[in-house]
C-alpha cells in the first residue's frame, strides 16, 4: 500500500503554472479522468471507492484509456493530505460496477478534469519525485495537485514530503493561502447540495 502525499491549491489561471511547470519538469501526458464514487449507506469507506476512467495522450497520439479503482483512508493537516491509497486496474468496469451494486454500494458523486502532468525533481539521494497535475476541474475551476508517493508513514519521510510540496508551491509563485483542504468530492458535494 502506498501512502500518498499531497497538496492542491486553487488557481485563478493555469497558464503562468503551465510554463513554470515546463521548465521545472519533465511534462508525462495530458489526461482526461472521469471519477464516479461509490458509497454505501452506512460509509464504511470514509472515501468510499472511487472508480476513474482515464484516458492518457502523449503529443497528438491517440489516447492510451484505464479503468482504475482507489479506496483510501484521508487525513488532512492544514491542508496536506496523508493517505493509505490502494489502487488497482480493471479490465471491464461495467462488470466491477455491477459487483459494487450486488454489494450495496450507490454510485453518488461524479467528478470530471482535465489536464496535463509534470514529473518534477528527479530520485536524488532516494527521494520519490514530485507528481505535478494542472487540472481543470468542471464546475470547479483550476487547481494545481503536487503528490509524492511514499512507500510508508515514516514521520521523518511525511514531514520532508511536506516541506517539499509547500516549497514547490512557493517555486511557481502560488501562495499557501490558495491551498484547498476540502477533498473535490466533498466541494462538488457541498456545490449540488447548496
Amino acid at each position: 500500500m502506498a501512502v500518498e502525499i499531497e497538496v492542491k491549491a486553487r488557481l485563478e489561471e493555469s497558464e503562468s503554472v503551465k510554463q513554470r511547470l515546463s521548465s521545472l519538469g519533465v511534462f508525462l501526458h495530458s489526461y482526461e479522468k472521469y471519477d464516479v464514487y461509490w458509497n454505501s449507506a452506512g460509509n464504511v469507506l470514509p472515501s468510499g471507492v472511487r472508480v476513474r476512467r482515464e484516458i492518457r495522450a502523449l503529443g497528438g497520439n491517440a489516447g492510451n484509456e484505464t479503468t482504475l479503482v482507489t479506496y483510501k483512508t484521508k487525513e488532512i493537516t492544514d491542508g496536506i493530505e496523508v493517505n493509505d491509497e490502494c489502487e488497482f486496474s480493471v479490465s471491464d468496469a461495467r462488470t466491477f460496477e455491477g459487483l459494487l451494486g450486488l454489494l450495496g454500494l450507490k454510485p453518488g458523486i461524479k467528478k470530471e478534469k482535465r489536464g496535463w502532468a509534470w514529473q518534477v525533481g528527479a530520485q536524488e539521494a532516494g527521494q520519490a519525485p514530485v507528481l505535478a497535475e494542472l487540472s481543470d476541474v468542471k464546475g470547479l475551476g483550476w487547481f494545481i495537485e503536487l503528490e509524492i508517493l511514499a512507500e510508508d508513514r515514516e514521520e521523518k519521510i511525511v514531514a520532508e514530503s511536506r516541506k517539499r510540496l509547500l516549497d514547490l508551491l512557493a517555486e511557481l509563485d502560488i501562495p499557501s493561502d490558495r491551498i484547498e483542504a476540502r477533498p473535490y468530492s466533498a466541494m462538488l458535494w457541498e456545490k449540488q447540495n447548496c
